[in-house]
């Protein structure tokens, strides 16, 4: 009988995506929390202040940031793990908020041009297999004026730690596609958006960017 959790010779990086976070789902909460207090600080609080009306969360995994989110905003989740969208259900009937949650692929969203005034992809863009196609895809459903806002780790700016980077993704990549050398800002400036606000923490590991549609 063959193991789900294994690769396939011909399994694709958007299949992989799929199978290792259905894989994580159930301890994926557990083990993002230490990460949230000591590395993302506030960076949910920070995506959540920003939002404005109709807003589609790209990657929305366990639903971790649907606590932030003002009681106005008008809330859909695209996801690709269907494993991970159970839990994101489960949270939104926790909190009592209504969320549209789909299962889909940020680099094709199922969703018309111009849907949405806000899109927020948190902690997410360094798995994207190809993340320039999802920013495009994000600027394609955002109305013009919309607003971008990410929230990563990215390349340090410390030579030192970003060597270190350089090394945990010789693991990372192969065995979950996940880069940490890896800065959206750039593909964010190529797509066209203007960019309002952007900052760096931790030895520049993690970046906030609020970006606009131009109109």
């Amino acid at each position: 009988m063959s193991n789900p959790a294994r690769r396939s010779p011909s399994e694709s990086p958007t299949a992989k995506q799929r199978r290792v976070w259905d894989r994580s789902a159930p301890s994926y909460d557990r083990q993002i929390a230490f990460l949230e207090r000591v590395q993302f600080a506030g960076g949910r609080e920070w995506l959540g202040d920003r939002v404005r009306g109709r807003v589609l969360e790209v990657a929305i995994g366990t639903g971790r940031n649907l606590p932030y989110y003002p009681a106005d905003a008008t809330l859909t989740g695209v996801e690709l793990s269907p494993a991970m969208l159970d839990i994101a259900r489960r949270r939104a009937a926790e909190l009592g908020r209504a969320v549209d949650l789909r299962e889909g692929d940020a680099e094709r969203l199922p969703f018309a041009s111009a849907s949405f005034d806000t899109v927020v992809c948190a902690l997410s863009l360094c798995s994207i297999p190809h993340p320039a196609q999802a920013i495009d895809e994000m600027k394609r459903v955002l109305v013009p004026g919309g607003r971008l806002l990410l929230l990563d780790h990215v390349a340090s700016t410390w030579p030192p730690v970003r060597a270190a980077q350089w090394l945990l993704e010789r693991v990372t990549v192969r065995v979950a596609g996940e880069y940490f050398t890896r800065r959206q800002l750039p593909l964010v400036r190529a797509a066209g958006f203007t960019i309002v606000e952007a900052e760096r923490l931790k030895a520049g590991t993690v970046e906030r960017v609020h970006a606009v549609k131009s109109a």
